[in-house]
């Protein structure tokens, strides 16, 4: 199982996506300061998060997120509360 995640800096509203096999203890790492990418942007809150069967699956999916660097596309799905394979610009 994976899982592609956003978290919203609660300081100055910025956003991190990720993508891992462990929520839970990945949101922890995040909030413990531990993850270098967000560790001066505390305190988080996780905002949105999709379950894939495949890790893998979550992985690419994070990567072509990250590609688009588009604050819309990513207040989208958090709004849909779901991500559309097939997305683009």
């Amino acid at each position: 199982m994976g899982y592609v995640y956003v978290l919203q800096s609660e300081r100055n509203g910025r956003y991190y996506i990720g993508s891992t096999n462990n929520l839970e203890r990945r949101v922890e790492q995040h909030q413990a300061g531990l993850v270098k990418a967000t560790k001066y942007i505390l305190p988080l809150k996780l905002v949105f998060s999709q379950a894939f069967f495949i890790l893998k699956e979550a992985r690419s999916i994070e990567y072509r997120l990250k590609k688009f660097k588009s604050r819309k596309i990513i207040e989208q799905i958090i709004k849909d509360g779901t991500i559309k394979l097939g997305m683009g610009p």
